[in-house]
């Protein structure tokens, strides 16, 4: 197993926890040099916070643990393609690396809805790479949203 597919396997992880407690489940994990790891999952309902999507709460960890903003040497993990939130945290933050697994057809800021890649002028660009694990991040995600129809619960 490459060193991608460990921190995605952690990642998914991260997501089923998501999952248990029904929050939309992605899970992210941060590897950030030699300040360590930091894992999470979403906590949109539980928080009632919009912003505390997985890649958010690992960067905020990351940055207050190492008492700094930049994550220049940092790689995020992320089961599913960012949203345009957290990939504008991702830029702003330096974040030197993205990993990601499932595409997100309607939110997706790294290729799939728009590509903030393509904005002209930004100091800072990350290497970003998706499909990893791709369709194991896409069947956990499946079977919540088809789980919570079949209820009929707020999506």
């Amino acid at each position: 197993m490459n060193t991608d597919e460990k921190y995605m396997r952690m990642a998914l992880q991260e997501a089923r926890k998501a999952f248990d407690r029904k929050e939309v489940p992605v899970g992210a994990v941060l590897v950030n040099g030699g300040y360590g790891e930091y894992r999470d999952s979403n906590r949109t309902a539980e928080l009632h916070l919009p912003q505390t999507h997985a890649e958010c709460l690992v960067i905020d960890a990351a940055c207050r643990a190492q008492g700094d903003w930049r994550l220049e040497d940092a790689t995020l993990y992320v089961t599913l393609e960012p949203c345009v939130m957290c990939a504008g945290l991702i830029l702003v933050s330096r974040v030197k690396r993205v990993v990601y697994g499932a595409w997100d057809k309607r939110f997706g800021a790294f290729g799939s809805v728009t590509n903030l890649l393509e904005m002209r002028h930004l100091n800072h660009y990350p290497e970003v790479q998706g499909g990893v694990l791709a369709d194991e991040s896409a069947r956990l995600l499946k079977q919540f949203f088809k789980g919570r129809r079949r209820k009929g619960e707020k999506l």
